[in-house]
């Protein structure tokens, strides 16, 4: 299989599907359905698209106690550690809110407020990811959101992965519907009889969620329309082709869109790293996936030197991008566009994925170059607080006044020239 290509035409660009015009209004049509037949619509969508008939769709505590006892206890305890490392990662990010205070009197600040409530979005069947609950959930609940509702498609039996129930109660997760797709989307942005409205919608989802939340966008807010994996491994000839392969196929194996990208000087690595890729994919449960990937957006591409390797990652601007250097925390000082940086060979991606602590959340596509990860900040509201003296807005009333004229705003000028008009 050759993966080794022309760097002239290197990029991780997808065109990532937008949905047809009969998607586009398939969903808009289940979103008016909730939004005029509520818990009837939820019901008869989760029939028609899950195969399932649920006369109440809110997961019971019952559920999740037989979730906790069908899960292996070494599970349950390494859910609850990965989420320890990522609640305590996230607490650093937390800011509070501040003011200032000048000669004049004046005050001026930041109001920083959580926000008041938060649906997640968990897949379902096969693509169930209980670090997908911990992700979306945790910076939320770090932020100070008091009330975070999660939907997840149910499956035939009628019931939800143990795994993403566990990851929920870990997480803190009060309010948990068994329902998915579009309809879900509508009903956190819209509310039901039974799932009160929330303010942002978070976690991803087929191209029908997707779709749904730029639907619902305006309303509420959304985290993003994430695209397909990626990884971009800068490395140089010192490392070994057996761990860079892995590395690669750890992110192609999501999905046949994923981007698993290798750069190096090294033109004896990059042969060597084809070569286990190959090797590598024959015993991959998920080969046919993986192998897709890597024909159609997989690459190694072979450098002059490391800087301008160095130049090509941040061009690619990648989701994952692992530094794989004799010194990689000079290399990464040099790095400016990418979603997680991975340092040297026992960061392996997964550790991200899973355990570390950082948010796995991120841009995709290129779009690392003006994007950052699912974070704290994402969950709260900024609000600006001014407070005038009476000294301060004699000394300036007349310039607000002039530059409100020099939009045409007269009314603006007046209300700040009344305070000092000595004839009222």
């Amino acid at each position: 299989m050759k993966i080794i290509r022309d760097i002239s035409g290197a990029s991780i660009k997808r065109s990532v599907d937008s949905g047809t015009e009969e998607q586009r209004r398939a969903v808009q049509g289940i979103i008016s359905s909730v939004k005029k037949d509520g818990d009837k619509a939820i019901r008869e969508y989760t029939e028609t698209f899950d195969g399932v008939h649920l006369e109440n769709y809110k997961v019971s505590e019952s559920e999740i106690e037989e979730a906790f006892s069908s899960l292996d206890p070494e599970m349950v305890s390494i859910i609850e550690e990965a989420a320890d490392n990522i609640r305590a990662f996230h607490a650093q990010q937390k800011r509070s809110s501040w003011f200032t205070t000048n000669e004049d009197g004046t005050m001026l600040g930041q109001k920083l407020t959580p926000l008041d409530s938060v649906g997640v979005y968990v897949p379902g069947g096969t693509a169930a990811y209980p670090s997908s609950v911990l992700m979306n959930v945790l910076p939320a609940k770090v932020a100070g959101v008091k009330r975070i509702t999660m939907v997840s498609p149910p499956g035939k039996d009628g019931t939800l992965s143990p795994g993403v129930l566990v990851a929920a109660k870990v997480a803190g997760v009060e309010e948990i519907y068994k329902v998915g797709g579009a309809q879900a989307v509508a009903a956190l942005a819209y509310g039901t009889e039974s799932i009160t409205p929330v303010d942002k919608i978070t976690g991803p989802g087929n191209i029908y969620v997707a779709l749904a939340k730029r639907e619902v966008f305006g309303d509420v807010d959304i985290d993003m329309i994430a695209g397909p994996s990626e990884i971009v491994i800068l490395a140089d000839g010192n490392q070994r082709a057996d761990e860079i392969a892995a590395d690669l196929l750890s992110q192609a194996e999501h999905d046949a869109l994923a981007s698993a990208v290798l750069v190096t000087p090294s033109s004896a690595l990059a042969k060597e790293v084809s070569a286990e890729v190959e090797r590598q994919l024959a015993t991959l449960p998920r080969e046919q996936i993986a192998r897709q990937s890597i024909l159609d957006y997989g690459a190694i591409y072979v450098t002059g030197d490391i800087e301008e390797g160095i130049r090509l990652v941040n061009e690619l601007a990648a989701e994952h991008l692992e530094i794989l250097t004799d010194k990689p925390f000079e290399t990464m000082a040099k790095i400016r566009h990418a979603g997680a940086i991975f340092l040297g060979r026992y960061s392996s991606e997964p550790v991200g994925d899973y355990f570390a602590g950082p948010n796995h959340v991120l841009p995709t596509n290129g779009t690392a170059r003006f994007s950052s990860p699912l974070n704290v900040d994402e969950f709260m509201k900024k609000t600006s607080v001014i407070s005038y003296s009476e000294t301060a807005l004699e000394k300036n009333y007349g310039k607000i006044a002039k530059l409100a004229r020099l939009e045409g705003l007269e009314a603006h000028a007046r209300a700040v020239e009344i305070r000092f008009d000595k004839e009222k």
